[in-house]
């Protein structure tokens, strides 16, 4: 397979929209989460996405090829909230291992067959790694500034067991995204140098933080040049931002990471602001329209879609990046 290094000097890549919003139309009930293996697992499974990787394989691999036709170039794991500590919601810290690796295998079998069609268009699948529902920055409780419910070095083993079993499923790339604090982050990228090296392994990885309202500042309260200073020490593919923001929003916060790095830049906004009740409103091609300004500008290499999106729009996105020319980048 290319080099995406390459393919990113050549042409601006396509990754891919929300799982979760697709995950939405099947309408799944409890039994469905559950499905015969866990039908008797003490506790409430529905909402716990990446379970379906394992209960409702036919469907993600379903979603992945939808996004691959729609244009995408990589495709995301079904693996957002795949950590023990996050998995400890469901009492399935047990079953993380076997989460990661059998979302990998599915998205890694319909990303071949999309290549094996196209060889001039290879597709990639990134293991997605999310922040987790601990923060190791900010005290949970404001009674007590000074306690954390997490350490690094709890993140550091909980993202390097994810981490493992993404490789073992035959991930192309390593994204840690949605970061709303970059310590959490520092110990993915910290775990991920480590299994790098304990294997002798050289797997792209991208980093993408959350400006989380109108600050312009992540949730642990760092600017996107702060931040971006804060992982730069790690050899990383591409850095950017995703969620929280629409589109255009993101644009002041992209033009400083396109004007102070030689890495890729990569923007998964979604498709708006959220409405009153929580929806996405923003169509295909609102939010193309919008994404037009990232590319006049000279601000991406990678662009795709967050919550909200849908193939429609990672489509009108494919259509748009083929009259621009990438960003330029340094050496990645």
């Amino acid at each position: 397979m290319r080099d995406i290094r390459k393919i990113l000097k050549e042409r601006i890549l396509i990754l891919d929209g929300a799982m979760g919003t697709m995950l939405q139309r099947y309408k799944f009930t409890e039994a469905d989460f559950r499905g015969e293996r866990f039908k008797d697992w003490p506790s409430p499974l529905q909402g716990n996405n990446d379970l379906l990787s394992l209960t409702q394989p036919e469907a993600i691999a379903a979603i992945h090829a939808k996004y691959l036709e729609a244009g995408a170039d990589i495709i995301e794991t079904n693996t957002f909230s795949c950590t023990t500590i996050a998995m400890a919601d469901y009492h399935m810290e047990d079953l993380v291992h076997e989460l990661n690796y059998e979302a990998a295998k599915i998205a890694r079998k319909v990303a071949d067959e999309f290549t094996a069609k196209e060889p001039d268009k290879p597709r990639f699948v990134a293991g997605s790694i999310g922040p987790t529902n601990k923060t190791a920055s900010m005290s949970p409780d404001v009674n007590d500034p000074g306690y954390r419910a997490v350490s690094f070095n709890d993140l550091r083993l909980a993202y390097k067991q994810q981490i493992e079993a993404l490789v073992d499923g035959g991930v192309d790339l390593l994204l840690v995204e949605t970061i709303f604090d970059t310590l959490n982050a520092k110990a993915a990228l910290f775990a991920i140098e480590e299994v790098k090296e304990e294997r002798n392994l050289d797997i792209p990885v991208m980093v993408s933080g959350t400006i989380t309202d109108a600050s312009g500042r992540t949730l642990s309260g760092q600017t996107a040049e702060a931040f971006l200073i804060s992982i730069s020490h790690i050899p990383i593919l591409s850095v950017g931002f995703n969620c929280a923001l629409g589109a255009s929003q993101l644009v002041p916060h992209l033009e400083v990471l396109a004007a102070k790095t030689d890495f890729a830049v990569s923007a998964h906004p979604n498709a708006g602001l959220p409405n009153a009740f929580g929806e996405y409103d923003e169509t295909a091609g609102q939010m193309a329209a919008q994404i037009r300004e990232y590319m006049e500008k000279g601000l991406v290499n990678i662009v795709g879609g967050c919550c909200g999106t849908t193939p429609e729009h990672i489509s009108a996105m494919a259509a748009l990046v083929k009259d621009y020319k990438p960003r330029k980048v340094g050496s990645i």
